[in-house]
């Protein structure tokens, strides 16, 4: 893959004061409530572009594109953000915790040449993409002509010989250094040695790499350059992160399912037998009911490690944990499907739980209507059950976490995954450098 330095347009602390409050996370997982409270961090907070609030009198020549643009070209001329002036590669570094282990996540920021999804070629999507936010993305970059968010890119290279010129460059005092509200510290640095850039170029030059996160922002590049006669629009701004390290993390993503008519517990059960082995966790305290979830968690990590699909789930006060019997079922529920994507775990939730017990078509996932997304994060089983509790969902179905190497192996049969198969945390943030076209 092609890929060079640039310029990037920054925020300028002289202007700005603090720009850590400048920064923010991609705009996907922006929710309501955290939207409004980034919006009053600074008035030159990014999302007021990337996710900028609607208002009931919106309309073709005032909405939150055209105002995305007015605050864009407002911004350059007084002076709030400011362009490098030389050429880099930018080092990001991400250091964090979860579940009580440290750990530090590399990659390094460039522009690289937008290609097109073809088997033989050399960038690979690994999920399905929604049509409404490729939409959205696309009337931001018409109405701006800039990336503000990154698209996250995997390599592989077992040499790491970008991983060693961004530590090195670590060494360095940073461009920028903050620490979010999940306690995850973004540090930015810039690699300007001409001989660095060019061995990091050169690791890239012949590498198959996939899109982790960032889909949706990839295909808008590639229909905005496709559109317009700037030769500028056919380089995107890209992280590279190689995944030959410790600190790429990819957590899983549980389904809440809702809205279900004539739902029955019991008869669930006895249809997941046919292809299931299903063992039942009832409880009857708070302290037993710790104890349940905790045999579940034990249960289904254990299926894991064996390559087994294992599934958690509760409904109706118990708590159950599922492992299919024969993986040569998908052959016969996934015939069009390649035998990497059969052996997903959400794929094999998806064919032969969703779709064939409980009549949920891949129309109803695509849209998410009675379907909830919760990432794996700290408190995500409890709260997960809570909803059941209270009625707001029926049943939740918890998954471990998609392995680096199925998503490679999806990717190099040409496939895709089901939505939220994979969450990489954590989350590039958008804002730490820009690319003006």
């Amino acid at each position: 893959m092609e890929i060079k330095p640039f310029r990037a347009f920054r925020f300028n602390r002289a202007v700005v004061g603090d720009v850590c409050r400048c920064i923010a996370p991609p705009y996907d997982v922006i929710s309501p409530a955290q939207q409004t409270i980034i919006h009053k961090k600074s008035k030159y907070n990014i999302i007021r572009i990337t996710k900028g609030k609607t208002t009931p009198s919106d309309n073709t020549r005032n909405n939150p594109y055209t105002r995305a643009a007015k605050y864009l070209n407002n911004w350059l001329k007084k002076g709030v953000l400011r362009q490098d002036k030389t050429d880099a590669i930018y080092a990001y570094t991400q250091d964090f915790e979860l579940a009580g282990a440290k750990f530090s996540r590399i990659s390094f920021i460039a522009l690289a040449r937008l290609e097109e999804f073809t088997p033989a070629g050399p960038v690979r999507p690994h999920e399905h993409t929604l049509n409404s936010q490729i939409i959205d993305r696309l009337n931001l970059k018409r109405a701006t002509a800039a990336d503000f968010g990154l698209v996250s890119m995997l390599y592989e290279d077992r040499k790491k010989t970008a991983d060693k010129i961004i530590k090195s460059a670590a060494a360095q005092k940073p461009l920028l250094d903050c620490l979010d509200e999940q306690n995850v510290r973004h540090r930015l640095f810039a690699i300007t040695d001409e001989n660095d850039i060019n061995a990091t170029v050169q690791t890239i030059r012949k590498k198959i790499c996939i899109i982790a996160d960032g889909h949706h922002r990839y295909t808008t590049g590639l229909l905005y350059s496709r559109g317009t006669g700037n030769p500028a629009a056919r380089f995107q701004m890209i992280a590279f992160t190689n995944i030959c390290q410790d600190g790429l993390l990819v957590l899983a993503t549980h389904r809440l399912v809702g809205s279900l008519g004539n739902f029955c517990v019991k008869k669930l059960i006895a249809d997941l037998k046919r292809d299931f082995e299903v063992t039942h966790l009832p409880f009857d305290s708070p302290r037993t009911k710790l104890r349940a979830k905790q045999k579940m968690l034990a249960l289904m990590k254990a299926g894991h490690k064996k390559d087994k699909n294992a599934f958690g789930i509760y409904a109706a006060n118990s708590f159950y944990v599922a492992v299919l019997k024969n993986k040569r079922i998908m052959t016969s529920a996934a015939p069009d499907y390649s035998p990497a994507w059969r052996t997903l775990d959400v794929a094999v939730l998806h064919k032969l739980i969703l779709e064939k017990l409980l009549s949920i078509g891949e129309k109803q996932l695509d849209s998410e209507g009675g379907i909830e997304y919760i990432k794996d994060m700290e408190n995500a089983i409890d709260e997960s059950t809570e909803k059941v509790d209270k009625g707001q969902k029926q049943i939740a179905f918890f998954v471990n976490p998609t392995k680096i190497r199925q998503i490679q192996m999806v990717a190099d049969a040409g496939e895709r995954m089901p939505q939220k198969s994979t969450y990489f945390h954590p989350k590039l943030y958008s804002g730490l450098t820009i690319n003006k076209l």
